[in-house]
This record gives C-alpha cells, sequence and structure tokens, in this order.
C-alpha cells in the first residue's frame, strides 16, 4: 500500500500520484492536449477513467468531454499512457517514462507510420505545417554552408538549389490523421492511420441545428458542415477516436466503429481484452486468428530450417 496519495486537478493537469518507501508513481494528463475521446477509458482495465459530458450554454459552442481519473481505482500500469493517440497521458515510475508493461511486452505500442521524404518538398512551401490541426509540425530550412535559412528569396538560384528542408513531426502526439499528407507535395509525406474504422452519422436522428461534435472534433476537416446545415463524416481524416461521440446529445445520432488498430507484435491477454472494448468482440477474434496464422507459418517455417540443417 502506498504511503501517501495524491491528486491535484489543475487548469492545464490532472496529477494522480503514489508515494512508497522506493518508488514514486506519477500520473500526467495533460489537458491542453486531451481531446476528451474515450480511447483511454475503454482500454483502462480497472475502469478507473471516466469520461464527463460537460454542460453547454445555451448560444456557446459544446465543450469537449472531461476525462477524470479515479485514484482508488487506478495502479498506474501505463496502458492509458500507452494507448492515447493523442499522447496526452504520461504515467512516469520514479521520474521515468519507460513503462515495465513495454519492456516485458505485455501490451503494444501503438503504431505511428509516419514517413517523410523531403526530396518531395517544394522548398517554399510551409502548407503541412499550417495543415497540421494540433501543430505538430514544423518546417525549416538549411542552407549550403549548413546554417538555418530565414528567407529563401535573398538567396541565388544555385543557392536555393543546395536549399535541405528539415520537417520535424511530434510523432508521439499525433493521431495519424492523414490531413498533413494531402495537403502536402505529392509523395512528402505518408501516413498509415493508427486505427481504422468508420464513423457513421445517422441524418434523421441528429437534431436540427446540432454542430456539438463538429465543435468538440480535434482533427479539421474529419467532421464538415455540408450546404443542408447537416454535419457529415470525412472518413479521410478522422482518427476514430470517439470525442464527437462523447458530446452527442442523441445516444443513436453518431457511432463510432473501431475495425482494427495498428500496433506492435505482442503476446498479451490484456491487450486482446482492451481490443475487444476498442474494437468489438468480432473484431478482436478476427486478430487473434490472424496472428495464430501466422504464428502457425512461423512454426512451420522454422521446423524446416532446422531439418535442412540436420540434412
Amino acid at each position: 500500500m502506498p504511503l501517501k496519495t495524491v491528486k491535484k486537478d489543475a487548469a492545464d493537469y490532472l496529477t494522480l500520484e503514489w508515494v512508497l518507501h522506493v518508488k514514486n508513481y506519477k500520473l500526467t494528463l495533460d489537458k491542453t492536449r486531451c481531446v476528451g475521446c474515450q480511447i483511454c477509458s475503454l482500454a483502462c482495465p480497472k475502469e478507473a477513467i471516466k469520461t464527463q459530458k460537460q454542460p453547454k450554454t445555451q448560444g456557446e459552442k459544446a465543450k469537449r468531454a472531461k476525462v477524470d481519473i479515479d485514484l482508488a481505482k487506478c495502479n498506474f500500469c501505463g496502458i492509458c499512457d500507452v494507448t492515447c493517440p493523442y499522447g496526452a497521458i504520461k504515467v512516469a515510475l520514479n521520474g521515468s517514462n519507460d513503462l515495465p508493461l513495454l519492456a516485458k511486452e505485455t501490451y503494444p505500442q501503438i503504431c505511428r507510420d509516419i514517413k517523410v521524404d523531403t526530396r518531395q518538398c517544394d522548398k517554399e512551401c510551409t502548407e503541412c505545417e499550417t495543415a497540421c490541426p494540433l501543430s505538430l509540425i514544423t518546417v525549416t530550412r538549411t542552407g549550403y554552408d549548413g546554417k538555418p535559412v530565414e528567407n529563401l528569396q535573398a538567396l541565388t538560384p544555385s543557392q536555393k538549389k543546395r536549399v535541405q528542408i528539415n520537417l520535424n513531426i511530434q510523432k508521439e502526439y499525433c493521431p495519424t490523421c492523414r490531413v498533413c499528407e494531402f495537403k502536402c507535395s505529392p509523395g512528402a509525406i505518408k501516413v498509415k492511420k493508427a486505427i481504422e474504422g468508420i464513423t457513421t452519422i445517422n441524418q434523421e436522428k441528429c437534431p436540427e441545428g446540432c454542430t456539438d461534435c463538429l465543435d468538440v472534433c480535434p482533427i479539421t476537416g474529419a467532421l464538415v458542415l455540408g450546404e443542408d446545415k447537416k454535419v457529415h463524416v470525412n472518413q479521410l481524416f478522422c482518427d476514430y477516436c470517439g470525442a464527437c461521440k462523447n458530446v452527442c446529445p442523441v445516444d443513436e445520432a453518431l457511432t463510432v466503429k473501431r475495425t482494427s488498430i495498428h500496433h506492435t507484435p505482442v503476446h498479451s491477454g490484456t491487450w486482446n481484452k482492451a481490443l475487444e472494448r476498442l474494437t468489438s468482440t468480432a473484431d478482436a477474434a478476427k486478430e487473434l486468428k490472424i496472428q495464430a496464422d501466422q504464428n502457425r507459418r512461423k512454426a512451420v517455417a522454422k521446423r524446416f530450417v532446422l531439418e535442412e540443417k540436420i540434412k
């Protein structure tokens, strides 16, 4: 049992802490990055995380759902940290973010597969930096002399040809929405979505004039207001976080179905249960079957290698 427990709910951060004799566990929720989605609450094996819909004042935009964590239930396992697509939660042991569940491979890391080829970049373009809805991209230029280029127009044509584009993406906070990929020069950025799925709006059940889901959506362009004054989904950019679902005033007007999650290899009952909550029983079973087939193929291949060595 901890010698001391601490919970602080400030404007920008929610912190939980366990103080033991030789260990100190600390969980920090960065409210400036939290979008009020469903991911951490669904993944949490202890049901310690809850999302609470915020009251809406007439005439104002809807507010993102508030995330709260029960200190009595939380055991600082780090699953919320690893699963959060926005990197809003960090769990530390004695000040280090090296989580045991990753070291022991009992839980996978969510893959943020982002590839950058700056050779395809227009040297005068900063469209990806401007387009990123979370301001996670920074574009800088380095001249032929290795120094930063502040004014590209001041260079000669030959100097411009030798300018190097440097594109920095804060991947740990990126939900892989793909906005940058489609706003940037073709081939400059390629993004594979970490979470696949489908978000559906039932227009018949959607309240007239309601834009609550659009108000809270963290990804510019994932939800759009059509000419019919109804909100529509752009599956191309949606990251299926569920922030929209958490504020929708009608239960069946908006649904978010996650079908698969791109992650590192893992063999764990903990992940299987989390996957079932995040997607569905059928989709989780589908992934387990694929993993089983892959394991069988590896076993057969290994057997053939051993037989060849014996020969």
